[in-house]
């Protein structure tokens, strides 16, 4: 079976993460899908077991006599809340020409290449995209298709030298909580790669070092026909504390390795009011400067209101990998000459976001990212190239042939 024909099988399973679930996994889909997943890997032979907290891991034995280190391959099976995962309707275009593609013309919904313009380079290929009701589901359970189709050729082929090969699916990544309750000690890899990236040749080892920041603010509540000089609305002091923080910091405003400060929530009346916001930074420094600006919005909201109208909570999430992958090169060099050796040009590019491997690089297993051949997570836009899957499986083939080579 193809990686696109088990991602088919895969999207119709509604595994959204709730990030107000006070249970782990976040929802139970998440484990229902994870039982499918560990019968289909007894399907080929292999061991598998779902802990209490959804964590599926199987396990493939080494087929040398040397001694060749242990590499886990993991894929998260969660999908994001950004939108719907129910129902998901994929379609295919067969042989891409070029042309915007309409998702959905009730909602006016395209695939314009003018405006993803990752579609001009995939003339003939064969899309799989939304009917723009719902995401795709491709984040990240393309990765897991990938996945699971190597295992089905490693099993069928005993021809294909390699070391233990631990498969790990994990809950909740999109609400991060990935790792949470993992235990590295049961995955036993010397280090390790998620399948979580977007283009096809793509490896990551730089990611955001990420925060969440709660801001609370304490208005007075007064009817408003008697309000003059004694009304305080939290809702416009919320505003008041977003105008201090920099404009220029704004997710839609930067790209690359620039931060961002982004509201995702507010919730509120007149009398008191919450914001949430997640801080991102490729830089250590310029991470910790930005929280430092929360603090210095709250200190003169709480100087010009009264001690007590602002205060701020900040709760660091994930750091950057790459100054522990950078001790670890090698295993970046061997994804590398993987994604050589199928004739595709290596994409190294830091992640605008964060990954499971970002926790369990600091965690002790070292673990980069690949690319997945899928586009345009979280939301109706999502799609995947069928041709790029496969190239994404072959060059996991020969990432485990490299490292089985080269102990």
């Amino acid at each position: 079976m193809r990686a696109y024909e088990r991602l088919l099988q895969y999207v119709p399973h509604d595994t959204q993460s709730n990030p107000k679930s006070t249970t782990y996994p976040s929802t139970p889909s998440q484990k229902t899908f994870g039982e499918i997943l560990i019968k289909e890997l007894e399907t080929m032979g292999i061991h598998a077991t779902m802990d209490p907290y959804g964590y599926v891991i199987g396990k493939i034995p080494s087929n040398t006599k040397d001694p060749v280190k242990t590499v886990a391959l993991i894929a998260h099976m969660d999908t994001s809340f950004d939108a719907s995962g129910k129902n998901v309707q994929p379609r295919i275009i067969h042989d891409y020409d070029l042309k915007t593609i309409t998702l959905n013309p009730e909602k006016d919904l395209h695939l314009d290449p003018e405006v993803f313009p990752r579609l001009k380079e995939l003339k003939g290929h064969d899309l799989i995209v939304t009917d723009g009701t719902t995401l795709l589901g491709a984040d990240d359970k393309a990765g897991i298709a990938e996945i699971m189709t190597l295992a089905e050729i490693l099993t069928r082929d005993s021809s294909i030298p390699h070391g233990e090969i631990v498969i790990v699916f994990t809950p909740d990544e999109e609400i991060g909580k990935g790792t949470d309750y993992i235990d590295i000690t049961k995955i036993g890899a010397d280090f390790a790669y998620t399948l979580d990236g977007s283009q096809v040749g793509e490896i990551a080892y730089e990611n955001f070092n990420a925060a969440e920041a709660n801001v609370t603010l304490n208005g007075q509540s007064v009817h408003p026909g008697s309000a003059k000089n004694k009304m305080v609305n939290s809702l416009r002091l919320a505003m008041v504390f977003d105008g201090i923080l920099p404009p220029y910091m704004r997710p839609e405003l930067t790209e690359k390795y620039e931060g961002f400060n982004h509201l995702t929530e507010v919730e509120g009346r007149v009398e008191k009011t919450v914001m949430t916001y997640i801080i991102r930074n490729h830089d250590t420094r310029l991470f910790e400067s930005q929280k430092a600006d929360f603090i210095r919005a709250s200190a003169l909201l709480n100087e010009q209101y009264g001690p007590h109208t602002c205060s701020v909570k900040i709760t660091d999430s994930y750091y950057n990998m790459r100054q522990i992958i950078d001790q670890n090169q090698h295993i970046v060099a061997l994804a590398i000459e993987a994604i050589q050796s199928c004739g595709i040009t290596p994409l190294i590019e830091p992640i605008r976001g964060g990954t499971d491997g970002a926790r369990l690089t600091y965690m002790g297993l070292p673990c980069p990212n690949l690319g997945t051949g899928s586009y345009n997570f979280h939301g109706p836009y999502e799609f995947v190239s069928i041709q790029e899957m496969d190239q994404a499986v072959e060059i996991l083939v020969r990432l485990i042939t490299n490292i089985a080579r080269h102990q």
